[in-house]
């Protein structure tokens, strides 16, 4: 059954995405259950180096970060998906009593969810399904235990610089100012390797973005020619991101909900942002945001960071 509220703002934002010069929008929409099942299936493309990288860091660092967990906290993960990496602190950390994860696909997160509860039966799992940019609370059960937050995937690259300071101070008042947060994040490279993880021989990252204009078709009433539009991917070097677009192959207008949305040929709907980013930088971010740098470990190239936020 689908969200109906979920379909409301998607719409809402979707109007207001293509009112935009130039037009783009949130990835937030990316993740409906196709668009989940893609995004794993993304991450094991052979150009798609940030899971691999990340999870082979994780598993090495695993004790380190371990160790920095108290006995009784809640693990609170952001955008927790298929819970993969998750996997790596339960087993290391066996102190955890509680899982939260949140998550914007109603359906990924309830699959992932009872995967969790079934292979760690000791463990309390609390989903919390909705938008975590927005405000958002932990679950009553969880209250006054200690909490470590978990982000990993470089998600964080998806916010501008602004919208990122804002994400990390609105952790900061979720969890708590004793708090700490392990966040992935990757690292500035070449052109080359950016450019092909986000545009694969294969196309599962072109049907990925263009899942976004099917869901549009299905849950918010609009009508784009999936056929009339193709994926982008390039690196913005001077803005330190890859961005994605979906570009117009011809003129064309298109309809939601009653109004009608001019493409010219060659224009695009910007649909995500991935900002990389230096360990100084990410540092600063961090203070920017309230936020002191614990730690931090590098992995050998292509290079991805896990960085541990602690309190100042």
């Amino acid at each position: 059954m689908q969200d109906t509220s979920i379909n409301a703002s998607f719409r809402d934002d979707l109007i207001e995405a293509l009112r935009r010069t130039p037009k783009s929008i949130s990835p937030k929409w990316f993740y409906d259950e196709r668009g989940s099942d893609l995004f794993e299936a993304i991450t094991a493309l052979p150009e798609y180096y940030p899971t691999r990288t990340e999870a082979t860091l994780l598993a090495r660092i695993a004790p380190e970060l371990a160790a920095g967990i108290p006995d009784g906290a809640a693990l609170v993960e952001f955008g927790s998906g298929a819970s993969a990496k998750t996997r790596i602190l339960l087993d290391a950390a066996p102190q955890l009593s509680a899982y939260v994860p949140m998550d914007i696909s109603v359906e990924a997160l309830d699959a992932a969810a009872r995967r969790i509860n079934a292979d760690y039966p000791a463990l309390e799992v609390w989903p919390v399904a909705g938008d975590f940019t927005h405000p958002i609370s932990l679950p009553d059960e969880v209250a006054g235990r200690p909490t470590v937050g978990f982000f990993p995937g470089s998600t964080i690259g998806n916010f501008g610089r602004d919208g990122a300071e804002v994400f990390l101070r609105t952790v900061r008042t979720l969890l708590g100012e004793r708090a700490s947060l392990i966040i992935g994040a990757d690292i500035v490279k070449d052109r080359a390797t950016l450019e092909r993880a986000y545009d694969d021989a294969a196309g599962v990252t072109a049907a990925f973005n263009l899942n976004l204009l099917e869901r549009a078709n299905r849950e918010a009433g609009a009508d784009f020619d999936l056929d009339a539009f193709a994926h982008r991917a390039v690196w913005n070097e001077a803005l330190e991101r890859i961005e994605m677009h979906l570009v117009s192959l011809k003129p064309q207008v298109v309809r939601i909900a009653g109004q009608a949305f001019l493409f010219g040929e060659g224009e695009t709907l910007h649909t995500e942002n991935s900002h990389k980013f230096t360990e100084a930088g990410f540092e600063a971010l961090a203070a920017a945001a309230g936020w002191r740098l614990g730690r931090s470990w590098i992995s050998p190239a292509p290079e991805f960071a896990v960085f541990v936020l602690n309190p100042p």
